[in-house]
C-alpha cells in the first residue's frame, strides 16, 4: 500500500478556485437582480404614469347638462370609464377603470408585466407591474373647491 504524501502547499491547491467560483456566481446573481429590478422599477414607473394620464382623460368627460346649469361639476360615468379605457387602448396597456358613484372621482389601475433578463436564467421570466392613480374633479374660479 502506498501513501501519497502531500505538502502544505498541495493541500490547498484548487481551494481558491472553488471559492472564486462561488463568489462570481453570488455577484452574478445580485447584478442580475440589480438590472431586473431596475426594469420593474422603470415599468412600474411608466405603468403608474399612464394611470395617471387616463385617470386624467377620465376626469375630463364631465357632465355637460349638469355643468352648463351651474347644477354640479362632476363626470358622466359611462364616458369618463370609456375615455380612460380608451387612453389605456392608446396606449396598448390593460387595467380597470372605476368611477365613484359621486362622480366626483375616476380611479384607473393599470396591470403588467416586465420582461427579465439575468432572473429568466433561474425560470423567472418576467415580473408583475401595477400602477395606480385617482384624478380627482376640483373647480373654483380663485381656490380649487374640492368634495
Amino acid at each position: 500500500m502506498t501513501w501519497w504524501k502531500t505538502t502544505p502547499e498541495e493541500a490547498d491547491r484548487g481551494g481558491v478556485t472553488v471559492f472564486v467560483a462561488i463568489c462570481v456566481l453570488g455577484l452574478i446573481g445580485i447584478i442580475g437582480v440589480a438590472v431586473d429590478g431596475g426594469g420593474k422599477m422603470a415599468a412600474t414607473e411608466r405603468a403608474d404614469f399612464i394611470a395617471g394620464e387616463a385617470a386624467r382623460a377620465g376626469g375630463q368627460a364631465i357632465d355637460p347638462a349638469k355643468a352648463v346649469t351651474g347644477t354640479a361639476i362632476v363626470t358622466h360615468p359611462q364616458d369618463a370609464a370609456a375615455a380612460a379605457r380608451a387612453y389605456l387602448a392608446s396606449a396598448g396597456a390593460t387595467g380597470t377603470v372605476t368611477v365613484a358613484a359621486d362622480g366626483k372621482s375616476v380611479q384607473v389601475t393599470v396591470t403588467g408585466s416586465s420582461a427579465t433578463t439575468f432572473l429568466s436564467a433561474v425560470g423567472i421570466s418576467s415580473l408583475p407591474v401595477t400602477g395606480h392613480a385617482t384624478a380627482t374633479l376640483l373647480h373654483g374660479v380663485t381656490a380649487p373647491e374640492g368634495p
